[in-house]
């Protein structure tokens, strides 16, 4: 069993369980959160290795903000943008200065998924 946690922060509980199934399959640790500030405090209380968070939750710059307090916390730890516009929100905003590492793009394809992880965790 990996010791590697991933917090996935995503309103959409679909999402959250597509997602969680690909990262159990490659025994990651899962801890979810289902908007911004729920996502934020399990950040503190967990201390995940990686995060994954929608940008469009309950409001519509939520996971902006909460990549942004994620990022006062620690300043390592990889953020990935969760997003069914990721390509056009790469385009249109710096990803960078909202504090995320990378975007993947909903629906997320497993094997980019897993590849993107390994990748940020240097496996």
């Amino acid at each position: 069993m990996s010791d590697r946690k991933i917090l996935v922060i995503d309103d959409d509980p679909d999402i959250l369980d597509a997602v969680s199934i690909v990262l159990k399959s490659e025994n990651y640790i899962v801890v979810t959160a289902m908007d911004g500030q729920e996502g934020v405090e399990k950040f503190k209380s967990e201390k995940p290795d990686l995060v994954l968070c929608d940008m469009m939750m309950e409001r519509i710059d939520a996971g902006a903000k909460a990549a942004e307090s994620i990022r006062k916390e620690n300043k390592d730890v990889p953020i990935y943008l969760l997003s069914s516009i990721g390509s056009v929100t790469d385009i249109n905003i710096d990803i960078n200065n909202k504090g995320f590492n990378g975007v993947l793009q909903k629906p997320v394809d497993p094997s980019n998924l897993k590849a993107e992880i390994k990748k940020a965790l240097n496996k």
